[in-house]
């Protein structure tokens, strides 16, 4: 039996820690770095535009240059042409651009849909005015 003045924790060597103190700083400095990242807008889905002009046809494409799965992204063609378009207005798109989407479809509908194999031809018959805009409801594919 011990007397009264004697610790339970009387046997118990410290040790520094100094490993673990260095280990928990340095996940906390990690979590801090990530938070800061999210806050500036470096993480998330990051939009880009591509677009070209020929013989006064204007084409820009609006497409998830960096994304996450699950998140909702942009993909949006605007074409522009002076006195309209025609009877048909084809867009073709990579066959392979469209496998990382989950999709609600298209905006407008496309008249007809044809592939080869490697690419998607999308038919919009007789779209009105000089401006035509397409917008594809997606996500990233988990």
């Amino acid at each position: 039996m011990r007397g009264d003045n004697e610790s339970t924790l009387a046997d118990l060597h410290e040790e520094s820690p100094t490993g673990s103190l260095w280990g928990r700083r340095a996940a906390l400095a990690l979590i801090a770095l990530m938070v800061v990242a999210a806050l500036v807008g470096l993480l998330g889905v990051h939009t880009s535009t591509a677009s070209a002009e020929r013989s006064g046809w204007k084409l820009r494409v609006d497409y998830p240059k960096v994304a996450r799965a699950g998140l909702d992204v942009r993909w949006r063609v605007h074409v522009q042409h002076p006195g309209g378009f025609g009877k048909t207005l084809t867009l073709a798109v990579s066959s392979n651009w469209w496998e990382i989407f989950e999709t609600q479809g298209f905006f407008p509908e496309p008249d007809g849909v044809q592939r080869d194999g490697s690419t998607t031809y999308l038919d919009f018959d007789d779209p009105p005015g000089d401006t035509f805009v397409l917008d594809y409801d997606a996500y990233i594919q988990p």
